[in-house]
């Protein structure tokens, strides 16, 4: 062969090979806010995994995590503009743009992972998700990261009156603002990425977050007590922008809806795998609480008046839902 020749087949190799890269039809970023080690965040790479394998090829995802793009309210407004194809932001955060989603961070709502699958993946969150769609959102399917447990430095919280005057970091929720000030807190939003410095410098003195946050962001290093509250299952919204969700043809919205219920079992899968682990991992660095029968409904009462705040914002339909799901009637 000749150099001539060589060259051109190297050539022609070369631009096959880069068609072969660029052969995707549709090219989707999903951002989130969650260091790469915790459930979701491997979750949304079995998401990514998923797709691409299922839509051979034709789909492919860029994973931005870490709060890359931003916060979560920043990412829930670029996803709405289309900067930012797909997400997975705390229904916290949601119901600033969509008041039922309220709902998800009542305290105590569910009391268990059983009480959580018939609420989140029933009827309720089929309805809620389907809600979105007037917030240019298509919301698929609802992920989560486990139960919020309370950590603080000032003193063991083994009741509602033991939040008195505890600064508080929660997420921008309205809700869950309003359950701490309920139990005599002073809460104070805050972005999940300033959280730890925020602890540290003493101008926040507790937050809530499940275990596999606390632990990956290491809250537990600048915090001296943690009460297994689980007072709210931190619930995420697997979204899309619609323009890019309608974009889809049938077959590939199939293999992206079918990713999703993957990646949130994949999820729900780690995060009991973790929360051992991380349980004995950090019992030498902060004091853990068990909350008694009598502290939970302690909690429970206390809790009355945030439902009958948000009742009107949720509907008293949907409420009225959530609750019977949640009992399993």
């Amino acid at each position: 062969m000749s150099y001539r020749t060589l060259t051109i087949s190297l050539a022609m190799a070369s631009a096959l090979l880069g068609s072969a890269a660029t052969a995707a039809e549709f090219e989707f970023t999903f951002a989130h806010v969650l260091t790469e080690d915790t459930p979701n965040a491997r979750a949304a790479v079995v998401f990514k995994e998923e797709v691409e394998k299922n839509s051979d090829g034709r789909i492919e995802i860029s994973i931005r995590p870490a709060a890359q793009l931003g916060g979560d309210v920043e990412i829930i407004e670029q996803t709405q503009m289309g900067l930012v194809d797909i997400a997975i932001p705390p229904t916290g955060n949601l119901a600033n743009f969509n008041e039922q989603m309220y709902l998800f961070d009542l305290p105590f709502l569910m009391e268990g992972d059983e009480a959580m699958k018939r609420v989140l993946d029933g009827e309720v969150g089929t309805e809620l998700l389907s809600t979105l769609e007037a917030n240019n959102l298509h919301g698929i399917a609802m992920w989560g990261a486990g139960f919020r447990n309370m950590t603080n430095n000032i003193r063991p919280i083994a009741g509602p009156g033991d939040l008195e005057g505890i600064k508080m970091r929660t997420l921008q929720a309205p809700t869950i603002l309003s359950t701490y000030r309920t139990y005599g807190a002073n809460p104070t939003a805050m972005a999940y990425v300033e959280v730890y410095n925020g602890l540290q410098q003493g101008v926040v003195e507790g937050q809530e977050n499940p275990l596999a946050n606390i632990a990956s962001m290491k809250f537990h290093e600048v915090q001296d007590y943690m009460t297994l509250t689980n007072h709210a299952y931190h619930t995420y919204a697997a979204v899309m922008n619609l323009q890019a969700w309608n974009s889809l043809p049938d077959d590939l919205k199939s293999v992206v809806e079918a990713a999703m219920i993957t990646g949130r079992d994949a999820a729900r899968e780690f995060t009991v795998q973790d929360e051992a682990r991380i349980l004995e991992d950090i019992a030498d660095e902060i004091e853990i609480i068990e909350l008694s029968e009598e502290g939970r409904a302690a909690f429970v009462e206390a809790s009355q008046p945030i439902y009958e705040e948000f009742r009107p914002k949720v509907s008293d339909a949907l409420m009225d839902k959530a609750l019977a799901a949640a009992k399993g009637e």
